[in-house]
């Protein structure tokens, strides 16, 4: 325990409990919005997060959730600290946001944020983020891959109250409801949202008036200095320096013959992580572009990834990094460009930060993940008129390490979702799913094997049925690392009932009726030194897993 935690006057042993009790708070809050929430995009997927802020807008503690929502929550806070000044916050008010533009991250993503008043005084903020599984735009589920602008995407909700001293904003909810296809599983994940709050509020305000509050707030201020202290110290062991790395998403789905470029040059120097993306694409006529908060979650990612895991995880650790964020670039758009498929540019974004450290950090940063989230979108009727909308979030598989093979089919760095069982979605929608595999061969060959992907098949049973795919990695393979080769592209076809195959070019939008199936395969991880080094022991493994062919 540093010296400071004595000279203000704290006991070092009520500190430790403290933070242990704190992240316990985020993660009770978690598993009380994954329980409670409506949408399998949420109870199956996961796809949702809760986190404690100061009331100077710092992060104090994070559940086990989705690092880009537990990031982008971070501006998202102070947009609402600056909208809604702390002098006129009351008890029982929690406020919603989900604009791109002012701190947010995507329009699906939804945060609700509530004060937690100690004896009328506020003394922290309880957060939470879900992605919603709709929010309204040109396409169900809200990621239309040929959006031209933001407005084609969804609801656009600035700062709000979400609710006043205990009490509903009903305009709100009625503007809400009015512009969703599936009204009532989106209030209900509101609903899950708002007891994930009142859960940390809850728990926060019991353990201030057990220390005092004075006592909380100044064991708060110590372990966001503890953390920062922690992180320098950690990034000081780095040689410092500056490291570039260059990657490409497939393409906008606009234009799909012309690559996304993302470059990086990660500086590390007196204790600081800068990052300046100058050198990536402009930005795009599609929606892949990355709005700062989103390449401020990268950054926040990959800073937690190459230091000490023991660090508490707080704002302390993201203290050290800057940006350089070139404006009108994939990383910085202009308004109104559309942003909705951010996760792929992300992803991208924290691929080539790791990437850019690969050589000088080799026994702690892998070979290059697969670095896809696919998002398949299926949306229409039930023979009883009633909406459906269901998403999948597809993983690929990671990148192997120094000492050991990539995992199979995986979500890796910034994301942190589950597939969705093919119960939950046969039970849901008109949909078979005839197949879910591995993927054989996809891993790269190394010394240590890439992670393998996985293949999946649907059918459609029945009706007209809206696809969105956003896929990755089609084009531009995942890198090895130290002598390794790449892990295998992804692909995906469409067979229609009549016999023709279209190839889905990463990008797609379009109607699947009864008897089309889609096929999917996601990319492997690529492989961490020379193949020929491989123990012949794992290659039999391999071939007698089927894992490899040959």
């Amino acid at each position: 325990m540093p010296q400071d935690a004595f000279a203000r006057g704290l006991d070092p042993i009520t500190v430790e409990v403290v933070r242990h009790k704190l992240e316990g708070i985020a993660n009770e809050m978690q598993q009380t919005l994954l329980r409670s929430s409506f949408s399998p995009i949420v109870k199956e997927g996961l796809d949702a997060s809760s986190s404690l802020f100061t009331m100077s807008g710092e992060t104090l503690a994070q559940a086990t959730a989705i690092p880009i929502h537990l990031a982008t929550l971070i501006p998202v806070v102070a947009k609402i600290l600056e909208t809604f000044p702390i002098a006129t916050m009351q008890e029982g008010d929690v406020y919603c946001m989900n604009d791109p533009y002012l701190g947010g991250t995507h329009l699906p993503d939804v945060a609700l944020v509530q004060p937690v008043f100690v004896d009328g005084r506020p003394i922290a903020l309880s957060a939470t983020m879900t992605h919603h599984q709709d929010m309204g735009g040109m396409s169900p589920g809200s990621v239309p891959t040929t959006a031209t602008e933001i407005f084609q995407e969804g609801l656009r909700l600035p700062p709000l109250k979400f609710r006043e001293a205990g009490k509903y904003n009903e305009t709100l909810v009625a503007i809400i409801r009015r512009n969703v296809r599936i009204p009532d599983a989106v209030m209900g994940d509101l609903n899950a949202q708002l007891a994930a709050c009142n859960v940390g509020a809850r728990r926060i305000a019991e353990l201030a008036r057990t220390l005092g509050d004075n006592q909380a707030l100044a064991i708060f201020d110590e372990l966001l200095d503890r953390s920062e202290k922690l992180t320098r110290a950690a990034l000081g062991s780095i040689p410092e320096g500056t490291y570039t790395y260059v990657d490409f998403s497939d393409n906008d789905g606009i234009e799909l013959d012309k690559p996304i470029r993302l470059e990086v040059a990660v500086t590390v120097k007196d204790g600081g992580f800068h990052c300046d993306f100058t050198g990536s694409s402009p930005q795009v006529r599609g929606p892949f572009n990355c709005v700062p908060s989103g390449s401020l979650a990268a950054a926040c990612y990959a800073v937690r990834a190459v230091t000490d895991p023991a660090i508490p995880t707080n704002a302390g650790c993201f203290r050290p990094i800057s940006l350089a964020l070139p404006e009108g670039s994939v990383v910085n758009p202009r308004e109104p460009a559309p942003v909705n498929s951010r996760t792929a540019t992300i992803k991208r974004i924290t691929g080539c930060i790791l990437g850019a450290l690969k050589d000088v950090l080799p026994e702690r940063v892998p070979a290059d993940s697969s670095g896809e989230l696919l998002t398949l979108m299926f949306g229409g009727r039930h023979r009883d008129g009633t909406a459906f909308v269901t998403g999948e979030l597809i993983a690929g598989g990671s990148g192997a390490g120094p000492h050991s093979d990539g995992v199979d089919v995986i979500e890796t760095d910034v994301t942190n979702c589950m597939n969705l069982p093919v119960e939950a979605m046969e039970s849901d929608t008109p949909i078979r799913v005839h197949r879910l595999a591995l993927r054989e061969n996809s891993g790269g060959a190394g010394r240590q094997r890439g992670g393998l992907g996985v293949l999946k098949e649907y059918e459609i049973l029945d009706g007209e049925v809206a696809f969105t795919c956003r896929g990755e990695r089609h084009f531009f393979a995942p890198k090895g690392a130290q002598g390794g080769s790449e892990g295998a592209k992804a692909h995906a076809v469409i067979r229609r009932v009549g016999g023709s195959a279209e190839i889905i070019p990463s990008k797609a939008m379009t109607i699947l009726r009864a008897g089309d199936r889609v096929i999917v395969e996601t990319a492997g991880g690529g492989g961490n030194g020379p193949a020929a080094q491989r123990d012949p022991q794992a290659t039999a493994r391999d071939l007698a897993d089927g894992k490899v062919s040959s």
